[in-house]
């Protein structure tokens, strides 16, 4: 049976990014579409260029890097770095270019609102190619996993429940200060006089949450996201995480509007 040959791997080849795009690639569409786009308007911060220093990338190559990402299920800025060494789709849309994760993430992360502002401007784009038909529209949720932990979510309940740990062991290790003093009873004082500098200091912090807890109208604080709650995520399981929203419009089952809660 004859075996398909192979390209020899050290063979100089001449292609284009051009050539290995198909002419009905996403990819393409992602590219005009940003270009066409005033990023200023949009909200996106002005960038100061620099004349020391490594050159700075456009705004509108992070931009279409995220539509990419998004559009193939890729969120991690880490992921998208290495997407844009291997990726030959990704190398066409940024030219070639290969901004470190860092970059990307800060890119996302200073342009919170014209990222929406992008969403609502294309929804319209859409609007006006008549593939949202505007009657009806599915409403749906699910809970995201923050990166807070349980450990670092904290309602009053919990932290009272932490001063009356810290004061009950505070109480017990100065009684056993005080009996050694009175009877000797070889006790490791440096070794208890450090447990309770180690509670002092847990109790700042817990009354620091509390503080913070009474200034707001919040019934949770998260100390990793901020905006994370402790949610019922399903039957009695409860994780710290986001409540994401979506409506799809019912004639090509386009997402046409989200919103992120933490109830």
């Amino acid at each position: 049976m004859p075996i398909q040959s192979k390209t020899d791997r050290n063979q100089v080849q001449f292609s284009s990014f051009e050539e290995r795009i198909n002419n009905d690639n996403p990819v393409r569409f992602i590219d005009a579409f940003v270009d066409k786009l005033e990023m200023t308007k949009l909200g996106f911060i002005s960038q100061t260029f620099k004349t020391e220093g490594r050159p700075t990338f456009e705004h509108s190559l992070y931009l279409k890097l995220y539509l990419y990402g998004y559009l193939n299920g890729l969120r991690s800025s880490r992921k998208l770095e290495r997407e844009c060494v291997r990726n030959v789709e990704v190398f066409w849309l940024l030219c070639g270019q290969q901004p470190n994760y860092h970059s990307i993430a800060d890119f996302r992360k200073d342009n919170p609102k014209a990222l929406k502002n992008t969403f609502k401007l294309f929804v319209l784009f859409l609007k006006e190619c008549e593939l949202i038909g505007g009657r009806t529209v599915a409403i749906d949720g699910t809970k995201v996993r923050a990166s807070n932990s349980k450990k670092n979510n904290y309602n009053q309940k919990k932290i009272d429940r932490h001063l009356a740990y810290i004061e009950e062991k505070t109480t017990e290790y100065l009684k056993q200060l005080e009996e050694n003093d009175k009877q000797n009873t070889g006790l490791d004082v440096k070794h208890v006089q450090a447990k309770i500098e180690r509670l002092a200091g847990a109790k700042i912090k817990y009354e620091t949450l509390e503080k913070q807890l009474s200034t707001t109208d919040e019934p949770q604080v998260s100390t990793t996201d901020t905006d994370a709650r402790a949610l019922l995520v399903q039957g009695q399981v409860v994780e710290v995480s986001y409540n994401l929203q979506a409506a799809v419009d019912e004639q090509h089952k386009l997402v046409v509007a989200t919103h992120t809660l933490n109830r």
